[in-house]
């Protein structure tokens, strides 16, 4: 049986799970304090960029099955289902800043009116779940009034989150009522028909789950990033050891993504509060705090290897040169966003890389097909260009640091008559190396020790 639920928190996890739930056949009513959001969406556009999304949510409004509001209250009060959505960000010791969640909290212990199950989406640390059973419980607002609270954390890849919320490699419910089990098995009947394998636990192991599947993952690539660092100085190709590594059916070819580091809302908030949570039990997570470490050095690496390339050309053709390498040059940043896809800048390797090179006094051109906005909110200084040719146009180098299709297929005989010199840095390992040297490109990408990179020697002195 379809049932009346409220999203409350529609970033964006919580417009997936609006858009998702109502399109199983659920009333969905998604509630946010941004007015100007909720009236963006009642309209039938989405305020972020994710594939697939603006068309589910056009439909199922149009369907009557979703609508939008900043009424929490009301909506609380005449859904039987709440979900709860909003973001925990990192804090700066690495905890989750839980204050959204908290609020949320209070206006829900203020506006139960009858059962009602709290399923929370958001990724919260172990034990926030039983905190908020406590809390409702302890508020006594409406006395006598029955609730149950399930954890269901989210799975969602950044650029693929329709399709995971739709067809997920599993879903994970805490809860330890059978009246809750029932109402969610409702709720999530569409998936039961496709034969998603369910994981029914508790709640403190569905909280685990979350952050052990994100620092795993986490710890994946930067394991991989660490190979291909040692590929470039023993002169191997990395592309062909992670193909070798990925076919042994234990390690599978998921997340061996050697490149800048990783970034985005999941990865570096979910590792820091891992380790946090082990500090706390007096438990260290030694892999976890090295792939962190690891990842922060694969993001300093990139500047490197720029100043290595901009030295090698520089020096080629000038008997001096500064000692800063990238002072007063021209440098055009291909991509943005932390993954193609979608316009979500937070923790992108183009944020070090663009803060490196400002430092450094180099003139900074940008352009990703997505994230521009986004990131002209943090550097309204730099150059955007609505072409990536605008970019490089009369550049001293490139740096490809987003896999968007566009940048694969870049023209670089084009290029080359653009730049002012002829310099890129691949980080995502986009671009054929022997087309880029051929054409006079000093070229580096990452892991392509055996490639024939002129400077792979040099490349590999890094310190890191």
């Amino acid at each position: 049986m379809a049932k009346n639920i409220a999203v409350l928190g529609n970033g964006y996890v919580g417009l997936l799970a609006a858009v998702g739930l109502a399109d199983f056949g659920n009333t969905c009513v998604g509630v946010d304090v941004n007015q100007q959001k909720i009236d963006t969406l009642n309209a039938g556009k989405s305020p972020i960029y994710e594939p697939g999304v603006e068309e589910y949510l056009r439909r199922n409004l149009d369907s009557g099955r979703l609508r939008f509001t900043t009424d929490g209250g009301a909506a609380i009060r005449s859904s039987q289902v709440l979900f709860i959505t909003v973001g925990t960000p990192q804090q700066e010791d690495g905890n989750a800043d839980l204050t959204y969640l908290e609020q949320v909290v209070n206006t829900i212990s203020q506006n139960i009116n009858s059962y009602k199950v709290i399923v929370t989406k958001s990724t919260v640390p172990v034990g926030t779940n039983r905190w908020i059973q406590e809390t409702i419980a302890k508020s006594g607002h409406i006395p006598g009034v029955d609730f149950d609270v399930v954890s269901n954390p989210e799975f969602l890849r950044e650029g693929r989150a329709t399709q995971d919320f739709f067809h997920p490699d599993r879903t994970v419910i805490g809860c330890e009522s059978s009246r809750a089990r029932t109402i969610m098995e409702d709720v999530y009947r569409a998936l039961n028909l496709i034969s998603v394998p369910f994981v029914w636990c508790g709640l403190e192991t569905a909280e685990l789950i979350k952050y052990a599947s994100n620092a795993f993952l986490a710890t994946k690539i930067s394991f991989i990033n660490e190979v291909a660092n040692l590929a470039e100085a023993v002169g191997a190709d990395v592309h062909q050891v992670a193909r070798a590594m990925g076919m042994d059916g234990r390690i599978s070819p998921k997340f061996l993504h050697f490149g800048p580091g990783y970034g985005g809302s999941c990865f570096p908030k979910d590792t820091a509060a891992l380790v946090q949570l082990g500090n706390k039990h007096r438990i260290p997570l030694r892999v976890v705090s090295s792939a962190m470490e690891a990842n922060h050095k694969q993001k300093e690496r990139m500047l490197d290897k720029l100043e290595i390339l901009v030295s090698r050309a520089f020096t080629l053709h000038t008997p001096t040169y500064s000692c800063n390498p990238l002072e007063g040059k021209t440098i055009a940043v291909l991509g943005l966003a932390f993954k193609q896809e979608t316009d979500d800048i937070r923790e992108s390797p183009a944020l070090e890389i663009v803060k490196g090179l400002l430092v450094s006094g180099a003139a900074v051109k940008v352009h990703d097909p997505k994230a521009m906005e986004n990131f002209s909110r943090i550097f309204p200084q730099i150059t955007y260009c609505a072409t990536p040719y605008d970019a490089l146009e009369g550049a001293h180098a490139a740096v490809l640091a987003t896999e968007w299709n566009e940048y694969r297929s870049l023209d670089l005989p084009r290029a080359s008559q653009i730049m002012s010199r002829k310099i890129i840095l691949d980080t995502r390992n986009m671009l054929n190396p022997t087309e880029a040297l051929e054409l006079g490109f000093l070229y580096d990408g990452v892991g392509r020790g055996s490639v024939g990179n002129p400077i792979s020697q040099t490349s590999s002195a890094i310190h890191h």
